[in-house]
């Protein structure tokens, strides 16, 4: 994600409102600020800080990243979208009548 300077004067109001609202101590470095920063603006009580909240995820893009850090991974690889994501037309076995699984990473046929 691109830090710029919008972001950081953003995050540096919300970082000042936050600490003295609700005592969170959130530093500009952590790799999590922003997420830590959005988390802390919901459990606000205050309808300004919730708001700069839903201003500082419009211009980090924060949805977009928060999707491609959801993607699925097994052992370090990513995994195919899931199935109600995008549909996908049935493979060759299934329309031929066989019934496929996988185990262990090997296709297994019934």
């Amino acid at each position: 994600m691109e830090l710029n300077k919008a972001v950081i004067d953003c995050m540096r109001v919300l970082r000042r409102r936050l600490r003295d609202e609700m005592s969170e101590d959130i530093h500009l470095n952590q790799p999590d600020a922003i997420e830590a920063m959005l988390h802390a603006c919901q459990r606000s009580a205050d309808a300004e800080t919730r708001a700069l909240g839903v201003h500082l995820a419009e211009i980090s893009d924060y949805q977009a990243a928060s999707k491609q850090a959801n993607a699925r991974q097994y052992r370090g690889h990513e995994t195919a979208a899931p199935a109600s994501a995008a549909p996908q037309a049935p493979s060759e076995d299934a329309q031929r009548g066989h019934s496929v699984r996988m185990y262990r990473g090997q296709r297994v046929y019934n």
